[in-house]
C-alpha cells in the first residue's frame, strides 16, 4: 500500500511539472524516464543517460522533494540506473536490434526568420558598431571576426542579426553549410544523439558546418558535460577557420562557464548592443507600423518611444495593439487613446526618486545650453527665456508643492508667471515636436 502512494508521487509530479515546462523539453528530457521500483525509503529511476539524470535534479530537485521520500540530507531519495548498463536476460534466441531513430538534428528544427534580414534592421548609434561587425562576418565567413560575440539585453535585436546572417550567408555563398541554432536545441540534439547512438553522426554534423550561428549562450552555464561537447565543437570549427557566431544577454566574463570556454569567445570580437535612442526607437515605430499598412502620426510615434525604451520587442507588441484597436475601432489615435492602451507596458520611472527644483535646473540648463543662473534671472532673451518656461513647465508636472513655493525657486516669481509658464509650453508641445522631444529628453534625464 505504501509503494503505491509512492508510486503515485511520482505520477503526481508529472502531473504537476507537464504544464511547468515547454511540450518540446517534457517529451525529451521527462518521458524517457521509467519508474522501476518504489519503497519507503527510495524510489529507483531508469534514465537513458547521465544527462537525463543531472537536467530532473538540476531544475526539479526541490520540487520533487514535495512528492517524493527524502534522505536524512533532505534530498529526494532517488536511486538512478542508466538504461544502457542494463543487462537484457539471455532468452536464447537473438533478436535483431531495431533500427536506431534517425535523429532530427537543429538543421531540421529551427528555421531562419523571414523578417530578421540586415534590410529591416533601424541601425543607430546604439548598434552600429554591431551591425557593422555582423555584415562584416555575413560578407566573409570566417575571416573578419571568429568568433563574433554578440551581448546585450533582452528584445534588442541580437536574434535579429543572427538571422540576417544566416539569411546573407545563404543568398551570396549558396556553398556554405549554415545551421542557426538555439542553446537548448544544441542540448536536445546532444540527448537525442546519446539516446539513438548517433552521437558520431551528431559531432559529424556540426564539426562539418560552415557557419555556426548560436543563440542564448548563457543557457549553458550550470551544464558541464553539454559545456564540454559545445567547447570541443567550437575548437574544432576555429581551427578549421569556420564562421562561428554567438549571442548571450552579457559579456562573456560573467557567465557561469569555465575559464576555457570564455577565453575561446573571447577571442574575436566580442560586440555589445545597447538600448536604441529615442530616435532609432522612433524609425523603428514609423517602419513597423508601415511595413503592416498603418501610418503612424509622428507625434504618437514619438509618444511611444518615449514611454517604451528597453526593449524593441514591446515596441513591435505596442505597434500591434494600436494597429488592432485603430482598424477594430474605425478610431483615429490620439495621445490619450495611446495611454489608455499602452499603460501596463509603459515603463515608468522609480517612484521613490525626489525630485527637486535644482535637478530640473540643471537638465533645462544641459539641454538648453544656458546658465542655471540666467534661467532664475530676468533676462528676456529668446533662448532663456523658453528654458526658464520649461523649466517651470516641468516643474509643476513634476513636484508635488504648492505653486507659490515652486514659483519662489525661480528667483522669486510669482505663482501666476509659474502657471503662465505652464500653460504656454504645454500648448506649444502639442504643436512643436522639437520642443517636445527637448522637454523629453530633460525629464527623462531628471527621473533616470
Amino acid at each position: 500500500m505504501i509503494e503505491i502512494e509512492i508510486s503515485n508521487g511520482w505520477v503526481q509530479f508529472l502531473e504537476f511539472i507537464q504544464n511547468r515546462c515547454t511540450s518540446a523539453e517534457y517529451e525529451n528530457w521527462i518521458v524517457p524516464i521509467q519508474l522501476l521500483n518504489a519503497s519507503p525509503e527510495e524510489i529507483t529511476l531508469e534514465v537513458p543517460n547521465i544527462f537525463v539524470q543531472e537536467y530532473l535534479l538540476d531544475n526539479f530537485k526541490d520540487v520533487l522533494a514535495h512528492f517524493l521520500p527524502l534522505r536524512a540530507s533532505g534530498d529526494p531519495a532517488i536511486r538512478f540506473v542508466i538504461s544502457a548498463t542494463k543487462k537484457e536476460p539471455s532468452s536464447g534466441k537473438s533478436l535483431p536490434e531495431p533500427e536506431p531513430e534517425e535523429p532530427a538534428f537543429a538543421q531540421n528544427d529551427i528555421k531562419l526568420n523571414h523578417q530578421y534580414r540586415f534590410e529591416q534592421f533601424i541601425e543607430g548609434p546604439s548598434n552600429q558598431f554591431v551591425k557593422s561587425a555582423a555584415v562584416g562576418v555575413a560578407a566573409r565567413p570566417g575571416k573578419s571576426y571568429n568568433p563574433l560575440f554578440i551581448h546585450g539585453g533582452v528584445g534588442l535585436g541580437k536574434t535579429h542579426l543572427l538571422h540576417s546572417i544566416g539569411h546573407y550567408c545563404l543568398e551570396h555563398h549558396p556553398r556554405l553549410r549554415v545551421a542557426v541554432i538555439t542553446t537548448e536545441s544544441f542540448i536536445i540534439d546532444i540527448v537525442d544523439a546519446l539516446r539513438t547512438k548517433s552521437i558520431d553522426k551528431m559531432k559529424r554534423f556540426y564539426r562539418n558546418l560552415d557557419v555556426l550561428l548560436v543563440d542564448d549562450i548563457q543557457f549553458l552555464q550550470n551544464r558541464l558535460n553539454f559545456e564540454e561537447e559545445f567547447c570541443n565543437t567550437f575548437e574544432a570549427l576555429i581551427n578549421q577557420n569556420k564562421q562561428i557566431v554567438i549571442t548571450c544577454d552579457k559579456p562573456p566574463t560573467q557567465l557561469k562557464l569555465s575559464e576555457r570556454l570564455i577565453a575561446r569567445m573571447e577571442w574575436g570580437l566580442v560586440a555589445h548592443m545597447d538600448v536604441p535612442d529615442l530616435e532609432t526607437r522612433v524609425a523603428i515605430i514609423k517602419q513597423k507600423s508601415e511595413s503592416r499598412g498603418f501610418d503612424i502620426p509622428n507625434q504618437i510615434a514619438f509618444f511611444v518611444a518615449e514611454h517604451i525604451y528597453n526593449n524593441v520587442r514591446q515596441l513591435e507588441g505596442a505597434i500591434n495593439r494600436l494597429c488592432a484597436h485603430s482598424r477594430l475601432m474605425a478610431q483615429e489615435l490620439n495621445q490619450e487613446i495611446v495611454e489608455k492602451i499602452l499603460s501596463e507596458m509603459f515603463q515608468m520611472s522609480s517612484p521613490h526618486k525626489k525630485i527637486s527644483v535644482e535637478n530640473i535646473l540643471k537638465g533645462v540648463a544641459a539641454v538648453f545650453e544656458v546658465r542655471i543662473s540666467e534661467i532664475k534671472g530676468e533676462s528676456r532673451h529668446k533662448e532663456i527665456a523658453l528654458a526658464r518656461q520649461v523649466a517651470m513647465y516641468l516643474a509643476k508636472e513634476l513636484i508635488d508643492d504648492s505653486l507659490m513655493k515652486i514659483a519662489a525657486s525661480f528667483g522669486g516669481k510669482t505663482h501666476s508667471t509659474l502657471l503662465h509658464a505652464w500653460k504656454k509650453i504645454a500648448d506649444q508641445i502639442q504643436i512643436n515636436e522639437t520642443l517636445r522631444r527637448q522637454v523629453q529628453m530633460v525629464k527623462r534625464n531628471i527621473e533616470s
